[in-house]
């Protein structure tokens, strides 16, 4: 029997294991698909939209791409992928959890972390740039 709050309390978007990404072109194409998936499944109405890593040691890091920059919100949980991320962004990490990239730091972020990351999810409604406390 069909009941309507079981379909309401199923997430919108579930994780998706990692697969292994070995060259730039795979990070690109990771992207290209990402990008069309969010257009697909995000209205336009909505904020807040991204992707969620699930990092296989713990914690989670949230990435929105906008004009010209990526952001990234670290939870406390991941705080332990700050020197992978000092070392792609060549600055010293913030005093939050927001980071802030050029855009061209992208490919090679995913690169550095294709072999922490277990899972991926698509998100809409993450507070990106907003004080959060955890």
């Amino acid at each position: 029997m069909f009941n309507e709050d079981d379909e309401a309390a199923k997430p919108r978007f579930r994780p998706v294991p990692w697969t292994a990404l070995e060259t730039p072109q795979d990070v690109e194409l990771w992207i290209a698909e990402h990008d069309l998936a969010l257009k697909e499944h995000v209205g336009k109405q909505e904020t807040g939209y991204g992707v969620c890593f699930s990092l296989a040691e713990g914690g989670d890091i949230y990435m929105q791409t906008t004009e010209g920059a990526v952001i990234l919100d670290v939870t406390p949980e991941a705080d332990w992928v700050e020197p992978l991320l000092c070392a792609i962004a060549g600055c010293e990490p913030p005093k939050g959890r927001l980071w802030t990239l050029p855009e061209d730091k992208l490919v090679q972020l995913i690169l550095g972390l294709n072999v922490l990351v277990a899972t991926t999810t698509l998100v809409v409604g993450h507070n990106f740039g907003r004080r959060r406390s955890y």
